[in-house]
Parts: C-alpha cells; sequence; structure tokens
C-alpha cells in the first residue's frame, strides 16, 4: 500500500506557508540562515530561500550541514570501516543568527539533535529554529519543529519518504507499510 501525502502542488504550498512563517516570526530574514540537512533539506532549504526572497526582496543566506559524524547510532561494524562525510558548508557565521534548520520528514528527532550540536560546534547562535515537510510524531527527545509543512500521525509500522526532483526524479510524499525481511 502507497499512499501520496503531499503531491508537487501540495509541496510548494507548504513551502510557500513556511516561508511566510518564517518571515513573521523572524520580522524579517535579515539575520537568518537557512541551514539544510543533507540530503533532502538541503533543497527545501534554497526552495525556501528563493520564495523568501521572492517575498521580502531581501536574499537569506542558507548552508548545509552534514550530521554523520555526530549520529548516535553511528557504530561501524569493522575497525576500518569508515563513514561517507559528505561535508557541511556554511559560509556565513553563524554566531549570533537564527539559524533554521531544514529537513523534510521529522521523526525520532535522533538526526535534529546531531544537526544542533553539528551547528553549536560552529559558533553560538543567537537562536536554532527548526523547519520540517513533514512531522510523522514519534519523538525519542524533547525536539519540537517551529514550523511544519503537515503533521501526518503515523505508526512505528509505516515509513514516509520525501521525493525531491532534484534528488529522486519525482517530487512527492508517500508513505508506505515497512516491509518485512
Amino acid at each position: 500500500m502507497t499512499k501520496v501525502i503531499l503531491d508537487e502542488q501540495a509541496i510548494r504550498r507548504a513551502l510557500t506557508r513556511i516561508a511566510h512563517e518564517i518571515i513573521e516570526k523572524n520580522k524579517g530574514v535579515s539575520d537568518c540562515i537557512l541551514v539544510g540537512i543533507k540530503t533532502r533539506g538541503v533543497y527545501l532549504a534554497a526552495r525556501l530561500a528563493e520564495k523568501i526572497e521572492a517575498i521580502e526582496g531581501e536574499k537569506v543566506a542558507t548552508g548545509e550541514v552534514d550530521i554523520t559524524l555526530y549520529r548516535d547510532d553511528l557504530t561501524p561494524k569493522r575497525k576500518d570501516e569508515q563513514p561517507e562525510i559528505k561535508g557541511t558548508d556554511i559560509r556565513t557565521d553563524v554566531a549570533e543568527k537564527k539559524v533554521i534548520l531544514v529537513d523534510d520528514v521529522l521523526f525520532t528527532g535522533r538526526t535534529v539533535r546531531a544537526a544542533l550540536d553539528a551547528i553549536i560546534d560552529l559558533g553560538r547562535p543567537a537562536q536554532i529554529q527548526l523547519a520540517v515537510l513533514i512531522d510523522r510524531g514519534h519523538r525519542e527527545l524533547p525536539i519540537r519543529p517551529d514550523f511544519i509543512g503537515k503533521n501526518v500521525p503515523t505508526a512505528k509500522s509505516e515509513v514516509i519518504e520525501a521525493k525531491l526532483q532534484e534528488v529522486d526524479g519525482a517530487e512527492e510524499v508517500i508513505l508506505t507499510q515497512k516491509t518485512s525481511l
């Protein structure tokens, strides 16, 4: 069973709404940086930056964060096995800025916790906010998004997958059942 939660148009509307909410909450975007969590969060952050510039007429800085080394489940099976590092690229100093982390799907909160650690290692932001396309619940950590495209209550046996044109060649968010091996 596969169910489309958001189609291309619904994703566009959700991002437009999030862009407006970011502008409103921060009274503009002059001290804001949009930081996408790799991989799909990077593309969502870029889209949000475009929408914000179209609305406000002001560019907002963007960056990307790789959480690989900050994951709490990173335990290589062999000692010589190394994780693939994709690199963090934030060219604006985060100190005293409002950093808005952007991700596709919020589930347990562990990815966001890792991203928080990565950001704080770069400096001390004035504030860190969280924008997600989908919040599916089942938090294991006390993490709550500031901006949500869509809340989708799910069972743990379900999987939500965001597909973006830039990565997947498709534009949709789908809900499926976990396949047991």
